[in-house]
């Protein structure tokens, strides 16, 4: 992989850093796209990675199959307050993550960089009509009491999946303070895009780094996604309950992926609609030892056909 490429030298007073990916909701990512438009005032610098640390295809034009580029992390720069932006392209995995965020921490110590903030969803059987709550997660107890002082709920145990929640620990190691903001939003639409979450996350920012973004944009994008989230809750309506003990996690020390608890949310989606699929789900609960806590919610889907 190559090494990171300073754009512009520039001089900064204590900066700290946003940094954002893709995820559930496109939340992170929504947070630093949105602040990049409205306060960056240039590149920074640029990450490249070697695709080779991401391959899983290649690309095909005229019968032609070549190589893909690497997915490309840009970091931006704002002046007064002094903030460094980082919008990464896609999520990684594994080794290649490790090695991105260590190229990215980097340059966070050359740029002396105290604190890097980050996002992330936090999923709840909630209605697209609540406000969205903040919570948060830091990497050192020292730094712990800034969340209440602003209003932020402490997030008191479970897993951030990703390279949204991975820098914490690998920024701790390197003495670097690191907080990640999880918005709620609600659980069936994970998939798509949630301005709300994102804008709530954009305005703990402005009081914790103190600095004001206009967010009439993003109001009209929360208008907007309203209005098709209404439309998605009332055709779900009927197959999930919002209130119910349906979409619960599991109890913390199962220390079961957010990915495998989103794959059964969605096998049991599946299930309602056609049986057949309940026995890749029961397979599933069997696998992570969760059926006694699935049990009433797994019987239940047999109901309606008894």
């Amino acid at each position: 992989m190559e090494d990171f490429r300073i754009i512009k030298d520039v001089e900064f007073n204590n900066p700290v850093m946003i940094a954002g990916w893709p995820g559930m909701g496109s939340v992170a990512l929504g947070v630093v796209n949105y602040l990049r438009r409205k306060l960056s005032q240039g590149e920074l610098a640029e990450i490249k990675l070697d695709p080779m640390a991401t391959i899983d295809s290649v690309v095909v034009e005229n019968g032609i199959a070549s190589m893909p580029p690497g997915p490309k992390n840009t970091l931006y720069y704002v002046k007064n307050p002094d903030i460094i932006i980082l919008e990464g392209e896609v999520q990684l995995a594994g080794q290649a993550g490790v090695m991105l965020l260590n190229k990215i921490l980097d340059i966070a110590v050359k740029f002396k960089v105290k604190t890097i903030y980050t996002g992330a969803a936090f999923p709840l059987p909630i209605s697209h009509k609540e406000d969205p709550d903040i919570y948060g997660a830091v990497n050192k107890g020292t730094i712990k009491s800034m969340l209440s002082k602003h209003g932020i709920k402490t997030m008191d145990g479970g897993h951030i999946a990703g390279l949204n929640g991975l820098i914490l620990g690998l920024a701790k190691d390197r003495g670097i303070n690191a907080v990640c903001l999880l918005a709620t939003m609600p659980q069936y639409a994970i998939s798509i895009p949630n301005p709300k979450a994102s804008g709530a996350i954009i305005e703990t920012l402005e009081k914790i780094l103190n600095f004001v973004v206009s967010l009439e944009e993003l109001d009209d994008l929360i208008r907007d996604m309203d209005e098709k989230m209404a439309a998605i809750e009332d055709k779900v309506k009927d197959v999930i309950s919002l209130d119910s003990k349906e979409f619960h996690s599991p109890p913390i020390d199962k220390k079961v992926p957010d990915y495998i608890i989103d794959k059964i949310e969605t096998l049991f989606l599946d299930a309602k609609k056609d049986k057949s699929k309940a026995i890749e789900l029961k397979r599933e609960l069997d696998r992570w030892d969760l059926f006694k806590f699935y049990e009433d919610r797994f019987l239940d889907l047999f109901k309606d056909s008894q």
